[in-house]
This record gives structure tokens, C-alpha cells and sequence, in this order.
């Protein structure tokens, strides 16, 4: 009933709120063995944390981890992983003149008509502040699949505004082409195109000077991923996938593969191709020589890469004034004071890896459950 936990024979739980004390995650279900330690949980984490670049809210959090449980002596114990990781750079004053008032856009009413009440500071639970530790649990889920299968889970934007990327082969995106540019220097929008990438850094800065905001899209990728994972027919690995990437706060749409190119196209276009080459002892290795599917058919990973698409809104909280209302009813303006991102998608990007990790790791432990012993 909460809404707190996410999978099954991986499976995370959190809790915390964007200006409460902390946040927290535990993970059931982490294989013995794993080397782990929070040096490798903050690459990702600086990657998500707030005041990393010009084109991102100045929030100063060091997003520091503290593992609570489940790791001796550098590896994991098998036992249940808690993962903390303290907020530091509230200011809770700044939301205490709209505690009455709804934000536009902002889950403000929706929780009061939930719960009655609600937490006003920054959004409580419904905060991306929450991701953190789910950053945190993508990197012990991206670790499982590396070690098990060679998977790697890559993310980039792929469009801001009307400016979009162009990419001819998204499983060739590197972590190192997302992050740094060609003089090696950070890629602060984490476009692989680096001619659009600039071009997105304008157009961010020119809303943020605007005190508005701007939306776009992100493209994660799962190569290594073998054939056979998914759990038909409510466990389809590609409903998981969007279950993940729609848990994420601001996510307004997901497809995969072709998605809604699908729509203008036959069947004889959309169809992707079998073939097949001689593999280990003899076996045959199975591909297609297209990937309209994205890597998944009949809710099932097929082998090729995975691709997955996700349509952010623009952020809600904006320092303009807008007409809205009180929780009397009442007609008023908002302004929302803070700070705040201007574009999501610069740090949306590690977030939605690790959503899409943890469903990896999920079904690849639900599949090893279910071979035949020989």
C-alpha cells in the first residue's frame, strides 16, 4: 500500500524527504561477494548532486553515503545493504510563504487530497531529493549486472527544447562521451552531440535568465543484456522499465525502441530481421539486423541493446509569478523561492540509469531462479 519498495528478488526500499534529516535505501536481495564501498557509490552521485554546474540548481549537498549494513571487509554480506545519505544545505524558510498555496504543476494538492496533510518543505517525499539513494542502489544493481553478465547502462540527453541530438548509434554512446567534451572539459548537459550539446547550454542559460524552465528527453541504453529476461505477462521487462523510468519525479512518457514511429509504419518496415552466426560450442547466437523492437519482444529481452526513451517536463518551481489558488480555494500569485534547475535533464541522467539498472538486476536474479539445474 505505501509505495515504498521496488522489485522483487532485487528489491529496494526508501525513505526520507527533500528537507528532512536524510535519506535512506535498503536493498534485499545483493549476491554475497560484491566489492562495494562509498567511493564507488559517489561516482554516480556527483554525477546526480546539486551545484555541479551553471546550468543546475546551486543547492550545495556533498551527497556523501554512509553504508549502514550489508558490506565486511570491502564486499557484500548477502545480508540487507542500508545506504544514508544526510541532507545538508536545507532551507526550509524558503517555501514557509506558500505552505498555503499550490504550486502549479507540483504534487502541492495532490497530497493533500491524499493524505490531508502534507509537507511543504521543497515538496517532502515527492522531492527528486528522494533519488539520491536510488542513484545509490543503481550503482550496486549496475555492479551485479557488470559482474554477471558484462551489462553497462548508459544514459544521455537526447533532446532540450526543439534541439536534438544526433546520434547514429546509441550503443556506441561511452560514459566518457556523455561526460567530458572533445577538449576533455565537463559536458555539463551530458549530450553526446557536442554541436547540439552547445546549443542546449544556450538555450538553458536563456530560460534561467527568463526565470522560466525548459523540458526535453533522455535516451538510456543496455547493451550486454542477454536473451531471456522478462517475466510475461504483468512483469513484461519493458512494464518494469516504465514502471522505473514513470517512479521518477517528472517523467511525462516512455518508449522504447521505434515507439511511436511505429504509428506511420507497415508491418513489413517495423519487423526486425533474424539472423543468427555460429557461437561457443556451436550454438547459434541470434540477432537482428535491425532493432525497431529495442531490445525487447513479447516483454522479453531479445539480446540486442536496449533502448529507452523518457519525455521530462520542464521544472515546475519557477521564481515568475502564476495565478493559482490557496487550499481554502481561493484565487492567488505564487512565487516559488529556492533554487532550483532550470532543465532536468543534466542530472536526470544518472537517475534514470539507475532505475533502469535496478530492473536489470531484478530480473536477471528472478531468471537465474528459474533454470533448470543442468
Amino acid at each position: 500500500m505505501a509505495g515504498n519498495t521496488f522489485g522483487q528478488s532485487f528489491r529496494i526500499t526508501t525513505a526520507g524527504e527533500s528537507h528532512g534529516p536524510a535519506n535512506v535505501v535498503i536493498i534485499d536481495g545483493v549476491p554475497a561477494g560484491i566489492p562495494l564501498c562509498e567511493e564507488d557509490l559517489l561516482v554516480d552521485l556527483n554525477r546526480r548532486k546539486p551545484g555541479q554546474s551553471k546550468i543546475v540548481t546551486q543547492r550545495k549537498e556533498d551527497d556523501h553515503p554512509e553504508i549502514l549494513s550489508g558490506v565486511f571487509e570491502g564486499r557484500t554480506t548477502g545480508t540487507s545493504l542500508a545506504i544514508l545519505i544526510r541532507n545538508q544545505d536545507q532551507r526550509s524558510k524558503d517555501y514557509s510563504n506558500i505552505k498555503e498555496l499550490y504550486r502549479p504543476g507540483h504534487a502541492d494538492y495532490t497530497f493533500d487530497a491524499k493524505y490531508g496533510f502534507r509537507d511543504y518543505r521543497g515538496g517532502g517525499r515527492s522531492s527528486a531529493r528522494e533519488t539520491t539513494v536510488r542513484v545509490a542502489a543503481g550503482v550496486v544493481a549496475k555492479k551485479l549486472i557488470e559482474q554477471e553478465f558484462g551489462g553497462k547502462v548508459i544514459g544521455y540527453v537526447s533532446q532540450v527544447g526543439d534541439i536534438n541530438a544526433d546520434i547514429d548509434d546509441p550503443a556506441s554512446i561511452t560514459l566518457d562521451m556523455v561526460e567530458q567534451l572533445e577538449d576533455g572539459s565537463p559536458n555539463i548537459v551530458r549530450c553526446p552531440d557536442y554541436d547540439a550539446a552547445a546549443k542546449m547550454v544556450s538555450l538553458i542559460e536563456e530560460v534561467r535568465k527568463e526565470g522560466d524552465s525548459i523540458g526535453g528527453a533522455a535516451e538510456i541504453v543496455a547493451t550486454g543484456v542477454p536473451a531471456g529476461l522478462g517475466e510475461p505477462v504483468f512483469d513484461k521487462i519493458k512494464a518494469d522499465f516504465a514502471k522505473a523510468l514513470f517512479s521518477l519525479p517528472a517523467v511525462l512518457g516512455v518508449e522504447y525502441g521505434i515507439g511511436f514511429g511505429c504509428v506511420t509504419m507497415r508491418g513489413s518496415q517495423n519487423n526486425d530481421i533474424f539472423n543468427a552466426q555460429k557461437g561457443a560450442e556451436g550454438k547459434p547466437e541470434v540477432y537482428t539486423t535491425s532493432n525497431n523492437h529495442g531490445g525487447m519482444l513479447g516483454g522479453i529481452t531479445s539480446g540486442m541493446p536496449i533502448i529507452l526513451r523518457a519525455a521530462v517536463k520542464p521544472t515546475s518551481s519557477l521564481p515568475i509569478e502564476q495565478p493559482t489558488i490557496n487550499q481554502q480555494g481561493e484565487p492567488a500569485t505564487i512565487q516559488t523561492r529556492g533554487r532550483h534547475d532550470p532543465c532536468l535533464l543534466p542530472r536526470f541522467i544518472p537517475m534514470a540509469e539507475a532505475m533502469i539498472a535496478i530492473v536489470l538486476a531484478d530480473h536477471w536474479l528472478r531468471w537465474k531462479g528459474q533454470r533448470s539445474l543442468d
